[in-house]
C-alpha cells in the first residue's frame, strides 16, 4: 500500500507504519519510504535529510504505547 503524506508528522507517519506493518509510504518533499514489521527500512544513506526523518519515524514509532 502506498500512501503519500502532504504534511511530515513523525506521530502520524508512526502510528500508520505500526498500524500496517508492512508496505510503502512517501512524504512530500522528503521522499519514498518502505516499511516492514512496523520499522521504517533504512532509506538512501546519502540522502541526509531523508536519513534524519528515517531516525525520526522509528524514534516515534518506539513512544507509541503497545
Amino acid at each position: 500500500m502506498l500512501r503519500e503524506f502532504s504534511i511530515y508528522r513523525p506521530r502520524q507517519v508512526a502510528r500508520f507504519v505500526k498500524t500496517l506493518f508492512k508496505g510503502t509510504f512517501s512524504i512530500a518533499g522528503i521522499g519514498e519510504f518502505h516499511f516492514d514489521n512496523g520499522k521504517v527500512l533504512v532509506p538512501d544513506v546519502t540522502n541526509p535529510k531523508m536519513l534524519s526523518t528515517y531516525k525520526e519515524i522509528n524514534g516515534a514509532i518506539k513512544a507509541l504505547p503497545v
